[in-house]
C-alpha cells in the first residue's frame, strides 16, 4: 500500500518549468516565484484577459531586459481552490525578488485605478520553489499535473535522494515524442505547508495519463523498498491539473 501511495504521489504530478537534470543542477540553478490565486469562478476569464493585456507585455519586457528568465500563466482544470497561477523564474533568490519588485511596480502603474484583477482574484498563496531534479526535454507540453507534497522536514532531503536514485529513471524513460514533455521535482524555499512539488507535462491529457500509468507499472515492477521510505517521508499530497495558457 505504501508503494502504491508513493507512486501516486510522485506520478500524480506539472505546472511550473522547474525541471533540470541532476547533472545540470549546479550549472542551471532555477528558482520560481509562484502566486496561486483563488478567483471568482464566474469572472476568472476576465482575469485571463487582464493578464494578457496588462501583465504579459510587462513580463515580456522583463524577460527581454534580463530581469527574469521566464514566466507563465496557468488555468485550473481539476483540483482544489486555486484557480490560476502566475509565476516568474530566475537563477537566484536575489534576482527572483528583484524581478518581483520590478514587475509589481510596473503592473501597478499600468493598472492605475482599475482594481478589477484584485477583485476577481482576491486571495492567494505565494511560494518560492527551487529545482532539485527533473528533465525539461526540448519543450514543455500544454497540459500539466502537479502534486504538492506535505513531508517530514527532518527527512525531506532523503526524499530528494530517492527521487533522483529510484524514480528519475522511470520518468526519463517515458520522456520524448508522443510521451511526457517534461517532469520536475522542486523543494520549498518560502510558502505554506507544501514542502515538495512534483510536476509533469505533456501535449494532451490522454498522453499524460498514458505515461502516468506506464510510470506506475514500471515502479511497481521494480518493487524497490525505497518507495516505501519515500511514502513515509512525504505522506500526503494534493493534486492539481492545469492548462498552460502562456509560458515564455
Amino acid at each position: 500500500m505504501h508503494k502504491k501511495i508513493a507512486m501516486m504521489a510522485l506520478a500524480g504530478a506539472a505546472c511550473l518549468p522547474l525541471a533540470v537534470t541532476a547533472q545540470q543542477e549546479e550549472a542551471d540553478d532555477s528558482y520560481v516565484y509562484a502566486t496561486y490565486m483563488v478567483c471568482d469562478t464566474t469572472r476568472q476569464e476576465e482575469a485571463d484577459k487582464i493578464f494578457e493585456d496588462v501583465h504579459q507585455p510587462i513580463l515580456d519586457a522583463a524577460v527581454s531586459d534580463g530581469a527574469i528568465d521566464g514566466y507563465g500563466w496557468l488555468a485550473h482544470h481539476t483540483g482544489g481552490n486555486w484557480r490560476r497561477i502566475r509565476y516568474h523564474r530566475a537563477g537566484s533568490i536575489d534576482a527572483l525578488l528583484a524581478g518581483l519588485d520590478t514587475i509589481g511596480e510596473k503592473i501597478s502603474d499600468a493598472s492605475g485605478d482599475d482594481k478589477s484583477y484584485g477583485e476577481i482574484c482576491n486571495m492567494h498563496d505565494d511560494y518560492i520553489w527551487h529545482s532539485v531534479a527533473g528533465n525539461g526535454g526540448d519543450s514543455r507540453g500544454k497540459v500539466s499535473m502537479s502534486a504538492y507534497h506535505v513531508c517530514d522536514m527532518a527527512r525531506e532531503g532523503r526524499a530528494d535522494e530517492i527521487v533522483k536514485s529510484v524514480f528519475a529513471k522511470h520518468y526519463d524513460a517515458n520522456l520524448g515524442a508522443g510521451k511526457l514533455a517534461s517532469w520536475g521535482w522542486s523543494e520549498h524555499i518560502v510558502g505554506g505547508e507544501y514542502r515538495r512539488l512534483s510536476t509533469m507535462t505533456a501535449a494532451d491529457w490522454p498522453t499524460l495519463f498514458k505515461m502516468r500509468a506506464a510510470i506506475f507499472e514500471a515502479i511497481a515492477e521494480e518493487d524497490n523498498p525505497l518507495a516505501d521510505e519515500f511514502s513515509e517521508i512525504c505522506s500526503s499530497h494534493s493534486d492539481y491539473m492545469w492548462e498552460i495558457v502562456q509560458e515564455k
